[in-house]
């Protein structure tokens, strides 16, 4: 017992907690200080100066902006990608001949870069690009837009992008929770004359739900901390327009402004931790154990 217990030491646990300590929680803590100060790079000295950062904030237009644009990026990416998924992986959960190689076609751009993905869609998304000439040549003109430079459909177009590119890697989390679920459920749906529609509410969808739990809090996480889709693609623009929290931070650090940079950066963790940890419980208890 004495053996044990001293092979499995909590004193192992040390390293770990020392790495954690020295590079997460101490610069996090740092962070948090420096968002209170005027921190600027040419300021010889570093001045205390309470919540004139955070009021900032809420009353620069272009930052309001950046906020309203992260929310809509994170709430149209977070349904896109989660719904999109579920339908793939129900659909590539039959017994097709090519399920395998769909399956292989449909992760694949999850593993490409952001950089590389936007450096391919920039030509194509161009007033003159790809995109706007299938839509001319199969008579939907009316659709073809400046996908990138239309302030009022920027965001949108940022966001299906990503969802392009992501909805594969959820895929992947709900076929292997597909796949958890047993048959017999279905067989027993079938005797008792349930149809396709009816089992998957009654039978598939509550027993996603853990798959669904990890799939919209990495979406929603994913979502609010937004930035290489948006720097490759348009670099916050056109103007303004597609500004998000993360491309204020990189502009207020470019500029020197480090102690309005950290105070945004201190936004996005607190808003991040408020949301993500109330959603995580609520939906912790929906799932149902088989």
């Amino acid at each position: 017992m004495s053996i044990t217990k001293r092979l499995y030491s909590y004193y192992l646990l040390l390293p770990a907690l020392l790495i954690y300590v020295v590079f997460y929680v101490l610069p996090t803590l740092i962070g948090l200080f420096y968002s209170f100060t005027d921190w600027r790079l040419d300021s010889e000295t570093i001045e205390f100066n309470g919540l004139y950062n955070f009021e900032r904030i809420f009353t620069d237009e272009t930052l309001l902006l950046a906020i309203k644009n992260t929310i809509i990026f994170a709430v149209v990416t977070v349904i896109g990608k989660n719904v999109l998924a579920i339908l793939l992986a129900v659909a590539l959960n039959m017994n097709l001949k090519t399920r395998n190689a769909l399956r292989a076609i449909f992760y694949a751009p999850s593993i490409v870069s952001v950089l590389v993905i936007s450096l391919l869609f920039t030509p194509m998304l161009r007033s003159e690009g790809l995109l706007n000439g299938i839509l001319d040549a199969v008579g939907l003109d009316f659709l073809m837009m400046s996908w990138l430079t239309d302030p009022s459909i920027i965001m949108l177009t940022i966001s299906g992008l990503s969802i392009w590119q992501y909805t594969g890697f959820q895929m992947a989390i709900y076929l292997a929770g597909l796949q958890s679920i047993s048959k017999d459920y279905y067989e027993a749906a079938r005797i008792d004359g349930a149809g396709s529609w009816s089992s998957f509410v009654h039978i598939t969808l509550p027993l996603l739900w853990p798959a669904i739990n990890i799939n919209v809090m990495l979406t929603l996480i994913g979502g609010l901390k937004v930035f290489s889709e948006v720097f490759v693609l348009t670099g916050g623009g056109p103007g303004n327009a597609s500004q998000v929290i993360g491309t204020i931070i990189l502009r207020a650090f470019g500029e020197g402004n480090w102690g309005l940079g950290t105070a945004v950066n201190t936004l996005l963790f607190i808003a991040v931790t408020l949301i993500s940890i109330p959603l995580l419980l609520y939906m912790r208890r929906k799932e149902v154990q088989e």
